[in-house]
């Protein structure tokens, strides 16, 4: 029997399929390879190139996480906070364009900010973050706080009325 494992051993390392020598580790699904194409946000809104990106993802396209800058006003705020697994957490919706709106996921614990709710219905927001997509009704974008982590390397931010929170 150990004959036969360094024969197989050998073979696969002469066939260069080294990778299957390895043992395999456990992955959340959202976590990707180690950024080996780092992304980067736009310096400005670009309302343009997210609804691109929707529109991709709502279409087949891959539905790789990926980093947004948009801006636009608020149609509608949740009053209260949110207990989740990750923390407490403030939602609004931000309208991107006469016929999008986006739910904007914002990570209480993370921000400096005041108490929530620190947006309002009709105020003018500027918002950095990771646009999500699971479905057509489960989509938005969150890590909206300066923080980043091993599954996301983009720090975030929403500007209200041009006060900044991260």
């Amino acid at each position: 029997m150990m004959a036969y494992s360094r024969l197989l051993l050998a073979a696969l390392l002469l066939s260069g399929l080294t990778g299957l020598t390895q043992p395999a580790n456990a992955r959340h699904w959202r976590d990707e390879a180690p950024f080996a194409a780092i992304q980067t946000v736009s310096p400005t809104c670009d309302n343009q190139d997210f609804l691109s990106k929707q529109l991709a993802f709502e279409n087949g396209g891959a539905k790789a996480d990926t980093p947004v800058h948009i801006c636009g006003k608020v149609l509608a705020v949740s009053p209260n906070a949110k207990r989740t697994r990750s923390g407490w957490h403030g939602y609004f919706y931000l309208a991107v364009s006469p016929s999008v709106s986006i739910r904007i996921v914002s990570g209480l614990d993370e921000m400096h900010a005041p108490t929530w709710p620190w947006v309002s219905k009709g105020d003018q927001v500027e918002v950095v973050g990771r646009y999500y997509y699971d479905s057509i009704r489960r989509q938005g974008v969150d890590w909206t706080h300066h923080g980043t982590g091993r599954s996301w390397h983009v720090p975030g931010y929403v500007t209200v009325n041009g006060t900044r929170y991260d």
